[in-house]
């Protein structure tokens, strides 16, 4: 290998396009060099028509990042959801016309208790919009019968949605499963809890059937996980009776050493034959807020 031609270069922003600046990340180092080869391998798994699976866990919702996730959908960049109860909750509250504000993070929340406004960092979400979820939610839930997935159960969901916006509404329309294992861990837990009728329940084995289903396609699969925790375990474990993923990208702000999940490393998925022994992977220690729209934007100018 000619050393020269692996030297580290800076970004060129003569070529002012997103699609140029992540490219020429590759040829920095630390995180942009992984933010730039996450890149790279995104692009690789959709232009050879990989199933994609994304990962989706903290509150990255109510961060602004639900128009991403609907892009990621309608433009074929990924083919299955799996996230967190709280992540669902809260597009429910957006495609009903509910809102998360900015706020700050250094308000009183005792004050902010007292006018019925929830904090969530530096964003606030009004008591009043989670009124709202359980008034949509309520007849819904009240009118099924039977055993549902969670993908079964968020379809419904999805077809009551107005909001073309909505990605609830968007994997409606195109098929696409919604898997969220930590259903009951949320808001809509409770009204499941509250509303259902003695004959209806989430049945979270079918779930897995179904994840082992899409894993084991006769065809490239590779995953992006956003953050770490339930979402990103589920979407592994399922490899253990698979063949393992070809492709893998990970956006965490955890490390390692503590021995958490969000920090696990790729490469040790790959002792649980989570990962196939050649695939291609890389972890971006970086706040998904800025990575995830970064990426979005580098797919959309080159796809």
């Amino acid at each position: 290998m000619d050393l020269n031609e692996r030297r580290v270069r800076g970004i060129e922003f003569e070529k002012n396009t997103v699609f140029e600046i992540i490219k020429g990340m590759e040829n920095t180092a630390f995180n942009a060099r992984r933010l730039g080869y996450a890149g790279k391998l995104f692009r690789k798994m959709v232009e050879n028509d990989y199933f994609i699976f994304l990962t989706l866990s903290g509150a990255m919702i109510p961060a602004g990042m639900r128009n991403i996730i609907s892009g990621m959908m309608r433009e074929g960049f990924i083919h299955s959801l799996v996230t967190t109860g709280a992540n669902i909750v809260h597009e429910v509250v957006e495609a009903i016309g509910g809102r998360h504000e900015i706020g700050s993070e250094d308000a009183d929340d005792i004050e902010l208790a007292n006018r019925n406004v929830n904090r969530i960092y530096d964003v606030y979400v009004s008591q009043n919009a989670f009124e709202m979820v359980e008034n949509f939610l309520s007849p819904i839930i009240s009118s099924l019968d039977g055993a549902l997935s969670t993908p079964e159960f968020l379809r419904v969901v999805g077809g009551k949605l107005e909001d073309e916006e909505s990605f609830l509404r968007i994997a409606y329309e195109k098929g696409i499963p919604v898997f969220s294992p930590t259903l009951h861990d949320s808001i809509i837990g409770l009204h499941l809890s509250i509303y259902r009728k003695k004959g209806f329940f989430i049945d979270f084995m079918k779930d897995i059937n179904h994840m082992l289903d899409l894993c084991f396609q006769k065809k490239p699969i590779g995953v992006v996980i956003v953050g770490g925790g339930v979402p990103k375990n589920f979407t592994l474990q399922a490899m253990l009776l698979a063949d393992g993923f070809d492709t893998a990208i990970q956006i965490t702000t955890d490390s390692p050493q503590w021995g958490g999940l969000s920090g696990a490393t790729l490469s040790e998925a790959k002792s649980w034959c989570k990962l196939k022994d050649n695939a291609d992977e890389v972890t971006v220690y970086c706040d998904a807020t800025i990575a995830l729209p970064l990426l979005y934007a580098y797919l959309l100018e080159a796809i």
